[in-house]
């Protein structure tokens, strides 16, 4: 079975797109075949950065590795029983497709508590929180006091992943590897940049993530997206010499697709 990759939390702008189509563009230059959903049905980030990217290979004649992606079915709400919901039809619907050409299946959450998303993080194998470094943030995992150094308690997307994880026990499902990204960071180190850190180390031994390394705020994702591409793709489309920024931002990449710790997975990039 296809081993699947939730990329979620309750808040815009924390990078999930950016990280999904990285995760899943890596895994597919490794030699994995990586199919992709895109749960936010209004924005659909995660799949105009898929459609941009065959939009450039097709107009500019290049064979990059790039994952599958598939829109959510259509359900004749008449076929469905009473109760039952047409966005967890749609969504089984599109992982059984999905499932016997994939190694992986990577689905990118919207920033905001939907029932497609609550569904989702219950399939979770991996789920990844991308979590921009700021208190704002992370108040969606657990409330502080005004210091930010006393947790006093889960807040409203941690408990829609201990839900999930409950759904998953009761099924018989191994439990989920939940893996937050402190991602966006600043160059500088100050004092919110520690307490975050220390925060995020106490609540991690609370309610059982693992924090794993994301990306710093960089242009460079800003301009891969029009043309779909990734730091991967850059020497592939005629980039011959990469700058700092876009050699450490590959080591970035490296560090968390090695962090991940996914199955089968060697880093050879």
């Amino acid at each position: 079975m296809a081993h699947i990759i939730v990329v979620g939390n309750e808040k815009g702008g924390a990078g999930k797109s950016t990280v999904s189509m990285h995760v899943a563009t890596a895994l597919a230059r490794m030699g994995h075949k990586i199919g992709t959903l895109d749960l936010d049905l209004r924005q659909r980030t995660m799949g105009r950065y898929v459609t941009n990217r065959m939009k450039m290979l097709d107009s500019e004649g290049l064979s990059l590795p790039t994952p599958r992606y598939m829109e959510l079915p259509e359900i004749d709400p008449d076929s469905l029983q009473p109760g039952e919901n047409i966005y967890d039809h749609r969504l089984s619907a599109a992982v059984a497709e999905l499932e016997p050409g994939s190694d992986f299946i990577l689905i990118d959450c919207p920033g905001s508590h939907t029932r497609l998303s609550q569904v989702a993080h219950s399939l979770a194998d991996t789920l990844i929180t991308p979590l921009n470094d700021s208190f704002v943030d992370f108040d969606l995992l657990a409330h502080t006091d005004a210091t930010g150094e006393k947790i006093e308690g889960p807040s409203v997307y941690s408990e829609m992943v201990w839900n999930a994880r409950q759904l998953r026990a009761q099924a018989g499902l191994p439990p989920i590897d939940w893996v937050v990204l402190r991602n966006r960071l600043g160059a500088q180190q100050m004092v919110n940049k520690a307490k975050m850190e220390k925060a995020l180390e106490r609540l991690s031994k609370r309610i059982g993530f693992r924090v794993a390394p994301g990306f710093n705020e960089r242009v460079i994702f800003r301009e891969l997206f029009p043309r779909g591409l990734t730091l991967l793709d850059l020497k592939d489309v005629g980039v011959k010499q990469l700058n700092i920024s876009n050699i450490a931002a590959r080591q970035e990449l490296r560090d968390l697709i090695k962090a991940l710790n996914l199955p089968g997975v060697s880093v050879t990039f």
